[in-house]
């Protein structure tokens, strides 16, 4: 038992940090996650574990690391984190000044901390050889040495399949993706075309419509100000009322058409002179009588010139 002992604690080395200035509680939280652990694995857990006992941790375990390089000349790729503890160390004992003469009680815990790396061989797998037949030891060495030349082929041409499933998974995929992009372009290429011509449309009805309204307010317009031309109209040579056509067209239908005498007058008759001259003063008559005052006064010259 003595021997098997020494053995293993050559294969050991230790490393112990004493009155480290905190709560053995919260270093225990860290040194539980190492247990167990590679010394290469467990000090880059630590470096980059949040805990702020992390980093006197990583020291000790640095330091057992070292010792078993130089005091034990050991691999230190071979190391294993075997033994990890926290012991509590002295309390300090402190006072917090309260009010009315009291005093609260603080505890400053101190730690111990251990760790123990142990080198480990790794494993060899060694494969069991199996004895050769004594009838035919010729047939057993061709049949070892031909079965690793045909699993080759096999695993190449297993590996081609599954790279041509792949690529030929890939293809259809993209094939996929480029007809549902084709047909999103063409849907929305039809959208927009039927936009347009449903634009186009709304625009030739509003042009139609502004059109016919244009005309019917210009059909309106002319009903309103151009009346019919009558007879009066022609004779008085101005523009006439419709109300007011009718009972001139009566009146002159039904007057006669009289020829007044004219008075005997000296031939030095201002009035003479002014009927002949065409006054704008005198014709008051032609006025009255219309379209008849040009006969009368072609007979009040003729009844004068034989006299």
């Amino acid at each position: 038992m003595a021997q098997g002992t020494a053995v293993a604690e050559e294969r050991r080395a230790r490393a112990t940090a004493r009155y480290v200035r905190m709560t053995p509680m919260k270093v225990r939280r860290v040194v539980d996650l190492i247990r167990g652990m590679e010394a290469h694995e467990a000090l880059a857990v630590l470096q980059f574990a949040p805990q702020a006992a992390s980093e006197p941790v990583a020291k000790v375990l640095a330091s057992a690391v070292a010792n078993a390089e130089h005091n034990q000349q050991l691999d230190a790729d071979t190391l294993v984190v075997a033994v990890a503890y926290v012991d509590e160390g002295p309390t300090l004992k402190r006072f917090r000044p309260r009010a009315q003469g009291r005093a609260f009680r603080i505890n400053k815990r101190t730690s111990h901390i251990t760790i123990e790396v142990e080198s480990v061989a790794p494993e060899r797998s060694v494969p069991a050889k199996k004895a050769p037949a004594k009838g035919a030891p010729a047939k057993t060495t061709p049949a070892k040495k031909a079965a690793p030349e045909k699993a080759a082929p096999t695993k190449a041409a297993k590996a081609t399949k599954a790279t041509e499933a792949t690529k030929a998974a890939k293809a259809a995929k993209a094939t996929k993706a480029t007809e549902a992009a084709k047909a999103t372009e063409a849907a929305k290429a039809t959208e927009a075309t039927e936009a347009t011509e449903d634009t186009k449309a709304t625009e030739d009805t509003k042009a139609t419509e502004a059109t016919k309204a244009t005309e019917d307010t210009k059909a309106t317009e002319g009903a309103q100000t151009t009346p019919a031309a009558g007879p009066e109209d022609a004779a008085t040579g101005g523009p006439a009322s419709i109300p007011d056509r009718a009972p001139r067209a009566r009146k002159a239908a039904k007057a006669p058409a009289v020829d007044t005498p004219v008075p005997d007058a000296p031939t030095d008759a201002p009035t003479t002179m002014t009927a002949d001259a065409g006054d704008t003063g005198a014709p008051a008559e032609t006025e009255a009588l219309g379209t008849d005052a040009p006969a009368q006064t072609t007979d009040a010259t003729t009844e004068e010139g034989t006299r």
